[in-house]
């Protein structure tokens, strides 16, 4: 079986968006990573710092894991961002603004010692890459959906 694709108007948005602002996004948190080593004293090859032997391993340690993050949710997201803007371009293309800010946003809150660990993410923005996530699979299953009509 063949299939042909037909690449919407609106569709450079979505690569921008969600394939090429991800990787700056990604890009900036790794900085803060790496500032964060020379400011906490975690050298390399140390992915976490380990508490009792780093002196300030818990605030090292919220740091890396709000960039982490984006590097476990990067390649779903994208998937469904590629998929989803066949159908739904300019929708998937905003999507992607807000995927990359929730992340920023989410080492921001999560790097923020005054806050709960436990929601410190989401305090600050960090939401916003949730519902960017949801709404790129929403329109990815929408975009699947309508291909498998056409079969």
């Amino acid at each position: 079986m063949v299939l042909s694709i037909e690449v919407p108007d609106g569709y450079a948005y979505v690569l921008f968006t969600c394939g090429m602002l991800p990787s700056i996004t990604n890009i900036l948190l790794g900085g803060k990573v790496m500032a964060a080593r020379k400011k906490f004293n975690v050298p390399l090859p140390n992915l976490y710092a380990t508490p009792g032997h780093h002196k300030e391993a818990d605030s090292f340690n919220r740091v890396q894991r709000g960039h982490q993050h984006v590097l476990e949710t990067i390649s779903d997201f994208r998937a469904a961002s590629f998929i989803g803007a066949l159908k739904h371009p300019l929708v998937c293309a905003v999507s992607g603004l807000l995927y990359c800010v929730g992340n920023y946003m989410y080492l921001v809150g999560y790097a923020d010692q005054s806050l709960d660990v436990k929601m410190a993410r989401l305090k600050k923005g960090g939401a916003l890459q949730f519902l960017a996530n949801v709404v790129q699979i929403g329109c990815g299953i929408s975009a699947c959906y309508s291909l498998l009509k056409k079969q």
